[in-house]
């Protein structure tokens, strides 16, 4: 496999960095970091320059925030504005394209024109053949904080000649003890890339067929229960041997047919998909609130459209009538 080089010079074009700059800020402009940066750019922009041609960039310091989310903790680290996520988007213009290539076309997270509606369209495509009778569904335990930082820099020498950029990506890698950190920007793409040599090895060595992954939730599909118990020994022997990485205990081998597919928000089943249980309940409740007060603002139709934005794709159309019609 070809390596890539002489990419860090192209990082801290002025031009990489002025858009970067632009990147990073949306929806952003307001905070005064950004105010202040906005106001000498071609300045602020010369001395990111500076420290990347030296070569005396280091990664910031952290501020570290914790988040509850749909019931569970998370620590989210922060850097500052400048001039880290300036330069962690100026990375990754550069290597975007060449990360994407390197992934299958089964892989969805944290990737441009892929997402979960392109997943959810393919998913409930190949549930219509016969070969999809059976569902091996995973995933892994804190993924994120679990990534080896020796295993991912060795993958980064796979894919990149650079020394300089191998380096810089290096510094950020080790900007933390343990894993790479929920907030960066490269973290998605350091994440999904750390289970692309995994994602070939699944489809060219296994040769599963049906095979989706979305960052660290994966579902496997076969016609065979027998094969496809072979496939998570050797899956759960991969990830564990060559990765470091821990499945969850709460895997499942079961009939599509019996349960559906609890993936990506839906539950998938041969002849029909529904909107997951947990946020079924989260939009009764909501729009139980609503109909209560019968106050219906600006952020309330925002609400209601983003709950319709899921229950489109899906068999939703009666639940979301049964509960909206009174708000009309």
């Amino acid at each position: 496999m070809k390596r890539v080089n002489n990419i860090y010079e192209e990082i801290y074009q002025i031009e990489n960095l002025r858009t970067a700059h632009f990147k990073a800020s949306k929806g952003k402009r307001h905070y005064k970091e950004v105010k202040k940066i906005d106001k000498r750019l071609n300045f602020y922009l010369r001395k990111i320059q500076k420290m990347l041609i030296n070569e005396t960039y280091t990664t910031s310091k952290y501020k570290v925030k914790t988040i509850h989310d749909s019931g569970k903790v998370r620590t989210i680290h922060v850097l500052p504005y400048y001039p880290d996520r300036i330069i962690q988007w100026a990375i990754m213009l550069k290597l975007e394209n060449i990360f994407i290539r390197s992934f299958t076309k089964d892989t969805y997270s944290a990737i441009p024109e892929r997402g979960i509606h392109k997943l959810f369209y393919e998913l409930k495509s190949v549930l219509k053949k016969e070969k999809t009778l059976y569902c091996l569904k995973l995933d892994i335990c804190k993924y994120y904080q679990s990534i080896d930082h020796t295993i991912l820099k060795n993958l980064f020498k796979r894919k990149i000649k650079d020394e300089k950029l191998l380096y810089l990506l290096e510094n950020i890698v080790d900007s933390l003890p343990d894993g790479v950190p929920i907030g960066n920007y490269t973290s998605q793409y350091f994440a999904n890339f750390y289970l692309s040599y995994f994602d070939h090895w699944v489809k060219e060595n296994l040769k599963v067929k049906y095979y989706f992954r979305y960052m660290d939730d994966i579902v496997l599909l076969s016609r065979s229960k027998r094969k496809i118990s072979v496939i998570k020994r050797k899956v759960f022997k991969h990830l564990s041997e060559k990765l470091q990485l821990k499945i969850k205990n709460n895997w499942q081998i079961f009939l599509v047919s019996d349960r559906g597919i609890d993936f990506v928000g839906y539950r998938f089943f041969k002849e029909f998909i529904l909107l997951r249980k947990s946020i079924v309940q989260k939009f009764k409740k909501k729009m139980g609130q609503f109909n209560t007060y019968k106050k219906i603002s600006k952020s309330n139709i925002a609400s209601i459209m983003s709950y319709y934005g899921w229950l489109k794709h899906c068999n939703g159309y009666n639940l979301f009538n049964k509960y909206t019609e009174n708000l009309i």
